[in-house]
């Protein structure tokens, strides 16, 4: 069936509404805080040693090798710090092609590799404040739908 996709059970309270849910492309760096899968914090960690922060889970810190860990949510705006025109994208890629593939500086430090949209790339300027948006994506293997994070102009 053209179209069709999987439900799965959603619970709210003791309530099931069998709505198909997005998951989080990465749960281990982006948490889902909405069924649609459109709302979303990216995870991060903070090491209470030095104070550096890491996108994503870390067992040790990168600065100091301190084990004194603890999760915390980064901020959902960064300042474009890089960004290329990728034109031969990599095996699977589902999205059009060219694409802009931005590195955007959180203000706690760490810097996040995703792809820029709602811009053209002659609107893109170093430095600009970018915003975290999610953004559904429908695998054509049959997979559940993946929330994907991006950043597009704030």
């Amino acid at each position: 069936m053209v179209g069709a996709r999987t439900i799965v059970p959603s619970f709210r309270g003791q309530k099931w509404y069998g709505i198909a849910m997005p998951v989080s492309v990465d749960p281990t760096r982006l948490r889902l805080t909405n069924e649609e899968g459109t709302q979303g914090v990216l995870l991060g960690t903070h090491c209470r040693g030095c104070g550096a922060y890491v996108f994503g889970g870390a067992v040790f810190c990168q600065a100091c090798s301190s084990r004194d860990l603890e999760p915390m949510d980064l901020a959902s705006k960064g300042i474009l710090y890089s960004f290329t025109v990728v034109r031969v994208p990599p095996p699977g890629w589902p999205g059009p092609v060219p694409y802009i593939l931005g590195q955007v500086e959180l203000p706690e430090g760490p810097q996040v590799l995703a792809e820029v949209v709602d811009c053209r790339e002659d609107q893109l300027k170093i430095g600009m404040e970018v915003e975290l948006v999610l953004r559904v994506v429908n695998p054509e293997d049959g997979d559940a739908a993946k929330s994907v994070y991006k950043w597009r102009p704030a």
